[in-house]
């Protein structure tokens, strides 16, 4: 059983998913906002946070940064409004887990809840030898990748999504294989893989606009080319 913090400031939203979420044998805590929110897992720390971006004071994205300030790693889940593009990609950047796009199937929250804590629970195993493609050096260890010896300023995702692609030079994936095989998402929004490449070409490529080394595979998906050197 998990301790879930369901911070929403829709009471019939909360009453919602408070109730699907017990069902499922967690144990929950909700609050309206952002300020009880992070009161709260001050207090006693939850396994899980189910966070609407929309809160009255602050919100959720400033609730999700604080959460991982100083190393937190509680799991996160944000609820955020059909269009709000920005603020998932913001979200995702922040080091949130999934999202759900409201209106959302209770049901499926609660199935994305199970997978997310499943994933934290049980620790992908990784391999500890550096990663490298010319200038390009992937340290699992150190979680740290460089680039002609200066360090790059990734997000957890996108160092994720770097290694994995490092690991498998040649390989074509399709965006839902990546959504699978680097972040064990077994559903979810495969836009969440175009934003990830774009950003993380911003930092590898010497021109994003014309990539070399994460090149798109049309009608599959992406390929990394290796041993290119900008």
């Amino acid at each position: 059983m998990a301790r879930v913090l369901v911070v929403d400031d829709d009471p019939t939203v909360r009453e919602v998913v408070v109730s699907y979420l017990r069902a499922g044998g967690h144990e929950v805590v909700e609050t309206p906002d952002g300020e009880t929110a992070l009161a709260e897992a001050d207090r006693l720390p939850p396994d899980l946070v189910v966070l609407d971006l929309m809160l009255p004071g602050i919100d959720g994205l400033e609730v999700c940064r604080r959460l991982r300030a100083d190393g937190g790693r509680v799991p996160v889940i944000m609820l955020t409004a059909l269009g709000s593009e920005t603020d998932r990609v913001v979200g995702l950047e922040l080091g949130a887990d999934d999202y759900v796009t409201k209106p959302f199937s209770p049901r499926e929250l609660a199935l994305r809840v199970d997978g997310v804590l499943r994933r934290t629970a049980e620790p992908e195993p990784v391999a500890t030898a550096p990663l490298t493609d010319g200038d390009l050096v992937v340290d699992p260890v150190r979680h740290e990748a460089l680039r002609d010896g200066e360090v790059l300023a990734l997000t957890g995702r996108e160092f994720d999504l770097l290694r994995f692609l490092l690991a498998h030079p040649g390989q074509a994936f399709s965006r839902e294989d990546l959504l699978q095989q680097v972040w064990g998402w077994s559903f979810g929004d495969q836009s969440t893989v175009t934003v990830h490449v774009r950003r993380l070409r911003e930092k590898v490529e010497a021109d994003p606009n014309r990539p070399r080394r994460l090149v798109t595979v049309w009608g599959v998906g992406y390929r990394w080319e290796g041993e290119v050197v900008a």
